[in-house]
């Protein structure tokens, strides 16, 4: 077939898509939202702590469900506390659950704050490439006004809603899972997977908090080049890589914190902010023990450079 005899929106879109326009795609794919069964935005029961589940008006994760996760309309959100506070968002533990019945889950709810209380560091330079198809917004967010600060809070929700959906899609296509799934994202609202202890509500350590023997100190160093590899075949850098956002469950490494992911070939400093992620964790494996040889920072960088098809 050829270019002149598609549709429009088509010819538009064929040929290698930025990540950007990724993004866009990806959350136009999610269904209209049907009327839902109960508002739930209400406030919370103050005798169960519980409100309606929020899944029937969210934009939901990649196919297919995981069988753990709960999407029953009857289900209900519980606020079980805070796992972690931030400069730019805060993560609470929900249950999910279907009154009656044993179905439930615990979810992490990622919320970003409210324009005048959210601190987003060093935004300019991972914004870049990640633009906005309309003048207006593109000056406002330049400017920093209160519309374009908003705009940006909005980029960063979606832009990480989006990286871990297509990070999920990708390691499950090489057999590598290297993010959290990610459940629903509404607003600037994103529920993810919640790893850690299940019945007692415990996060995953962070890899800064381990001190790993010499041969989990290398098997997770394998795993890390894996991961990033992943990142770099979608065309992706972390961009603010350390081991604070990393976790390790069940002996498994995983990325979290992506809302300032990087477009490497987009963006223009993208490759130097593959190069810092790099530089930054293995000098954390160098200084617990790995051999410099395994922990080379420029090959790394060299390598997944190559497999996001710079170099």
């Amino acid at each position: 077939m050829r270019d002149h005899d598609l549709p429009a929106r088509e010819r538009r879109t064929r040929g290698k898509r930025r990540f950007d326009d990724d993004e866009q795609l990806f959350l136009k794919r999610g269904r209209a939202a049907e009327p839902a069964l109960a508002d739930p935005d209400a406030e919370p029961d103050p005798d169960t702590g519980e409100r309606w589940s929020s899944w029937d008006d969210a934009v939901h994760g990649p196919q297919p469900h995981p069988e753990w996760l709960v999407t029953e309309l009857a289900a209900k959100d519980t606020e079980l506390g805070m796992l972690k506070t931030g400069k730019e968002a805060d993560v609470h533990l929900v249950r999910r659950a279907v009154p009656g019945t044993d179905r439930s889950c615990l979810l992490a709810a990622k919320r970003y704050r409210d324009p005048q209380h959210r601190l987003f560091h060093r935004d300019a330079g991972y914004l870049e490439g990640r633009r906005v198809r309309r003048s207006r917004e593109n000056r406002a967010m330049a400017g920093r006004t209160a519309f374009g600060r908003q705009m940006i809070a909005g980029q960063w929700a979606a832009a990480e809603f989006a990286a871990l959906a297509r990070l999920w899609e990708v390691g499950a296509r090489y057999g590598t899972i290297t993010v959290p799934y990610p459940v629903q994202l509404r607003g600037t609202e994103l529920m993810l997977e919640f790893l850690g202890d299940q019945e007692e509500g415990l996060a995953a350590p962070r890899l800064a908090q381990l001190r790993p023997e010499a041969g989990e100190l290398r098997e997770l160093w394998g795993q890390l080049v894996d991961a990033l590899v992943v990142l770099a075949r979608a065309g992706l850098a972390h961009g603010d890589l350390s081991p604070y956002n990393l976790l390790v469950h069940a002996g498994r490494l995983v990325l979290i914190d992506l809302p300032q992911v990087v477009d490497v070939v987009a963006n223009p400093q993208g490759p130097e902010f593959l190069a810092r992620d790099v530089r930054v964790v293995a000098t954390w494996f160098a200084a617990r023990g790995l051999p410099a040889a395994d922990a080379d920072p420029a090959a790394l960088s060299a390598l997944l450079l190559r497999e996001a098809g710079i170099r």
